[in-house]
């Protein structure tokens, strides 16, 4: 993740010139078919270290984030992060 977020602002301002916006979002845990292999007890220790809404997030709300992204043209060269206050 971090390699990503760094490239960010660099490869922004690089495409900037071609109307190009380059935004990084920087998910916590969502239900996935890979956490859905997780253990509970790993599962539910890593949600009590969550911010409200102790949960993992869902797909929908991660669309939501990416549609807000795409339809706000003042947003670029940054990271959002969706993660319930995790990182």
């Amino acid at each position: 993740k971090a390699g990503v977020i760094g490239m960010t602002l660099p490869v922004a301002r690089d495409l900037a010139d071609h109307g190009i916006r380059v935004m990084a979002i920087s998910p916590g845990l969502f239900e996935t078919g890979m956490s859905a292999g997780m253990p509970e007890k790993v599962s539910n220790g890593l949600i009590e270290k969550m911010l409200f809404p102790r949960r993992m997030g869902m797909a929908e709300e991660f669309a939501a984030l990416v549609c807000h992204v795409i339809g706000n043209p003042y947003l670029n060269a940054n990271c959002i992060d969706i993660d319930c206050g995790t990182r």
